[in-house]
């Protein structure tokens, strides 16, 4: 039976793959308790792509597949303690079982940049009570990683389908071949033992928008991950 365990849950507008870093600047405060409790705890939540279709209590629902981020470093954005700066790093993805709502719903016209709706939230929090978690929670189970290495092959047919996709993306403004190979060196994509962790980042490269991302996050054999970068890079 696979073993689960409750996480805190990170909604936001991205994919983060394992082994790939994430910065956040953290201001809201239910985030801010969402870290307070990882930094107290083993200092890991978890990161999903926003489920669009949905929401939990009037929040950002979140994907059901998402991936273990780990915080590396957490700091003081400013003195007054009003927003943190956190480095993360992607770990293994999971899948979601049970989500448990937050304590708090939304409010109405809630505005997440304004000091307004900050102090509306925490005010609400502090009557029902600060130990009670304003963040979305889930039960988990971990998923596992795919140990295969892409070969050299798969990884230069993948490299072509990116550069034909950028180059068509790019008219009728001529882009040379030549210069793509630049980018892939900006971004370490150049080697001849390319490794899993390769792909999600050409994908990312070659992806219009997040939603393209998750169903790479959601397989789990090597061949599965190939088709589905493949059909993001390809030309429709």
């Amino acid at each position: 039976m696979t073993e689960t365990k409750i996480i805190p849950i990170f909604p936001l507008d991205l994919v983060l793959f394992p082994r790939q870093e994430l910065p956040l600047r953290i201001f809201e405060p239910r985030y801010k308790q969402l870290v307070d409790d990882c930094m107290l705890g083993d200092g890991q939540f978890g990161v999903c792509l926003i489920d669009e279709h949905n929401s939990v209590k009037g929040w950002n629902s979140p994907n059901l597949v998402g991936t273990i981020a780990k915080i590396n470093k957490c700091e003081d954005v400013e003195l007054d303690g009003l927003q943190l700066h956190i480095e993360t790093m992607g770990r293994n993805s999971f899948r979601i079982k049970k989500i448990i709502p937050p304590i708090i719903s939304q409010p109405t016209n809630y505005d997440p940049l304004s000091v307004e709706g900050h102090q509306e939230v925490s005010k609400v929090h502090e009557q029902i009570g600060t130990q009670e978690k304003m963040y979305i929670q889930a039960e988990v189970e971990m998923i596992p990683e795919i140990d295969e290495n892409i070969s050299l092959t798969q990884w230069k047919t993948l490299i072509e389908l990116w550069k034909k996709k950028i180059i068509h993306q790019a008219l009728p403004q001529i882009v040379e071949s030549h210069a793509l190979d630049h980018v892939l060196e900006q971004y370490y994509l150049t080697s001849d033992t390319p490794t899993i962790d390769y792909i999600y980042s050409l994908a990312a490269l070659g992806a219009k928008n997040p939603n393209e991302l998750q169903p790479l996050l959601e397989v789990h054999e090597l061949d599965d991950l190939i088709e589905k970068t493949q059909e993001l890079l390809t030309i429709k």
